[in-house]
């Protein structure tokens, strides 16, 4: 096998590029922290260079999910988030890709196509826009072919191994292997660089790259560097709320799949107080159910969960640690059906394992050296046990015929100490990629490797969907909860996720689509979709629940479970009628007599129809007051898996974000303005130097200063 050729610097790969792929350069990254930041913007400078010459070379990003520290919009926001950046974000370093494109100064011979954007970031954004790639997650390596991909970059996570390096594609090897083998397939040039991030957690498993897989490597530690680590965020009522509604639809022994944010935050948490404060959990779901909490999962975690989601959150990782993520999954599709049947309790290993397995057909009566070979490397036979001469096995010394079919044999292998005594190499995690805070990173580098091997990062293909070892998946994939975010649901059970009205893209469909079909496609999966009842804009608050919208992601005939702060809706199998119904019981009420008045106008409603009593009270304050007894409490608390905040950041920003949402209520921020000059409260010097308020000299920056001493 050939090996990798080691680049010591940066600069040499650049050039070594630039030399040995002829004419324009067509670059594949894969999505998030998976890209190598320092070499993609040497290669962008040494192009971008180029511009001035009569036939510049040109360059193509074909990518998603392009992260970029947080920058403030105002001056106030800009100097608060300086000393946070700098804290939590370190070296971490920008795009240069990123920054021109939004700056509106991308050279016209390079181009950026995303197919995942972060969200809401290019709204506005013409060449963004223009370039975007409306795909499935699933078909990103296929398109990236179509559209002449001829090199791919991957930071890597890297072992030294005795004399060798080992290394793993660590959060993403989502698409570049599978790439790598189209490409090879079809005899298309692609020029593989593996750039070693020493940061990167080292995943084993499926993200493992074999040795030689990558033509270059480059092992410059200019390349290490801090990753992008999101803070985790405030966890609100109507977060709680929604999270809560939806771990009362996950099914002990069941599959999970979860997003990440203040929704993923809570589901964790409120599945977690589920299994640890069973009574808690109990006595909140009786409060919070307007009709009741008949018919919900509301026991604690016997058997534990197995997760399968495109995107490894921390709220994941929270649950692993808890130990409610544990149930293990096999690759193998008889092994997983003897498990699934509890012929393994507690996955114990027995002579009776033997016997199942040589019932279903997956191993013969005589071993041969495949069938030993799998029985070993699931821990069912021992390390002790080789095939001898024909028809013996060796139990490290000790002589047994082969023969398992014999029930004695089987007892005599036992007794020599050839059965092993728990089954081995299960997952309890499938994922795909991963980004979460800064202890998450820290988490899985310090994680033992017995317990890093049951998280297996591989392809979106094999996890997005059914399609290729349909039998396994659907085994592993029991009791199906794929739980994801939406931003609008019509009353006929459409939902808008990704883009707007004007065909402008917020984010991208990313897998969504897929889970969505597989949870119809499972025999007992459910596609649950979540969104805040309400969202707010200049004009004021508008309803996520709409009679209408002219774009959808996912269409009204794969509409399943829609939950809101206000409740869960089953649309499953329902008719329109029933489907708006159900809808408008969990809408914001200063909504539902609209919507009501659009849905009989349109004869979907009878006209006599009205909105039940137990479902009129779907307000805000009526929430808070339903959930006060537990907010802030230990079961839910606003930081439920910590912050990289400080308590003083903390009060910094509660006072920035009610400055922010009255400058877009005008009779609010004058309001504000009467009630701070009347008072004569002052902020603390150190946060007034923070927002370079301390020497505030100019009629606005004294106002702005009176307007957040009274917020604080």
């Amino acid at each position: 096998m050939a090996s990798s050729l080691l680049v010591p610097t940066l600069a040499q790969a650049v050039e070594h590029v630039l030399a040995a792929v002829e004419g324009d350069i067509v670059l594949g990254l894969p999505l998030g922290i998976g890209k190598p930041n320092p070499f993609v913007n040497l290669l962008y400078r040494r192009i971008k260079a180029m511009g001035g010459e009569a036939n510049p070379r040109r360059l193509k990003i074909i990518t998603a999910l392009s992260l970029e520290k947080p920058e403030g919009k105002s001056e106030l926001e800009q100097n608060f988030l300086a000393p946070l950046v700098e804290r939590v974000f370190k070296d971490y370093p920008d795009l240069d890709y990123v920054k021109d494109l939004r700056a509106g100064v991308l050279p016209p011979h390079i181009e950026v196509s995303e197919f995942f954007f972060k969200t809401g970031d290019y709204l506005g954004n013409s060449r963004a826009q223009q370039a975007y790639i409306a795909t499935n997650y699933t078909f990103v390596a296929r398109d990236m072919g179509v559209l002449g991909v001829n090199v791919i970059a991957q930071a890597a996570a890297a072992r030294d191994v005795g004399s060798e390096l080992v290394l793993s594609l660590g959060s993403n090897p989502d698409v570049t292997f599978e790439l790598a083998e189209r490409q090879a397939a079809q005899g298309k040039l692609l020029l593989k660089v593996g750039v070693i991030n020493r940061q990167m957690p080292f995943m084993p498993n499926h993200a493992v790259a074999p040795a030689g897989f990558f033509d270059v490597l480059v092992t410059d530690a200019e390349a290490t560097h801090t990753l992008f680590a999101p803070p985790n965020n405030k966890v609100g009522t109507a977060d709680y709320a929604i999270g809560l509604h939806a771990a009362s639809l996950v099914a002990d022994g069941g599959t999970l799949q979860i997003g990440i944010g203040a929704l993923g935050d809570a589901i964790a948490q409120a599945l977690i107080v589920r299994d640890s404060d069973n009574e808690g959990y109990r006595r909140i779901m009786a409060t919070l159910c307007p009709d009741g909490p008949q018919g919900r999962e509301l026991g604690g975690f016997d058997q534990g969960l197995y997760a399968c989601s495109e995107m490894f959150v921390n709220g994941l990782l929270k649950l692993i640690e808890a130990g409610i993520v544990r149930r293990e999954v096999f690759d193998d599709l008889a092994l997983q059906n003897l498990v699934n049947e509890g012929r393994a309790p507690g996955l114990a290993v027995s002579t009776d394992t033997l016997a199942a397995l040589m019932d279903a057909g997956r191993i013969n009566s005589v071993l041969s050296a495949g069938d030993l070979a799998f029985l070993q490397r699931f821990g069912v036979l021992s390390g002790k046990v080789r095939l001898a001469q024909e028809g013996v096995l060796d139990v490290a010394g000790t002589r047994i015929a082969n023969r398992l079919g014999d029930a004695a044999v089987r007892i005599a292998l036992q007794e020599a100490g050839g059965l092993g005594t728990r089954l081995a190499g299960g997952v309890v995690l499938h994922g795909g990629f991963f980004l979460g805070p800064t202890d998450f990173y820290e988490h899985l580098r310090a994680m033992p490797p017995e317990a890093l091997a049951k998280i297996d990062m591989t392809r979106i293909a094999f996890i997005n969907q059914l399609q290729g070892q349909s039998r396994l998946k659907q085994a592993q994939r029991t009791q199906g909860r794929f739980i994801n975010t939406t931003m609008m649901v019509t009353l006929l059970g459409a939902a808008v996720s990704d883009g707007l009205e004007s065909g402008q893209v917020v984010s991208g469909v990313g897998g969504q689509y897929n889970f969505v079909a597989m949870a119809h496609a499972l025999p007992d999966a459910r596609s649950i979709l979540m969104l805040r009842a309400t969202y707010e804009r200049k004009d004021g608050v508008r309803s996520t629940l709409v009679w209408n919208y002219a774009y959808e992601t996912i269409p009204r005939h794969l509409r399943d479970v829609v939950i809101t702060e206000y409740g869960v809706a089953d649309l499953r199998a329902q008719p329109d009628g029933e489907v708006v119904k159900r809808l408008i019981a969990i809408a914001d009420s200063r909504f539902q007599d609209d919507l009501v008045a659009q849905a009989k106008a349109a004869g979907k409603l009878d006209a006599g129809y009205e909105v039940p009593a137990q479902h009129r009270q779907n307000l805000p304050e009526v929430l808070r007051a339903r959930l006060q007894p537990w907010s802030g409490s230990a079961l839910l608390p606003d930081f439920p898996f910590g912050t990289d905040l400080t308590a003083d950041e903390l009060r910094i920003i509660g006072a920035l974000r009610q400055m922010q949402h009255a400058s877009q209520h005008p009779a609010e921020l004058a309001a504000m303005l009467v009630k701070s000059l009347w008072t004569d409260r002052e902020a603390p010097p150190a946060y007034l130097q923070r927002l370079g308020l301390d020497e505030a000299t100019s009629l606005r920056k004294m106002l702005m200063r009176k307007l957040f001493a009274g917020n604080l």
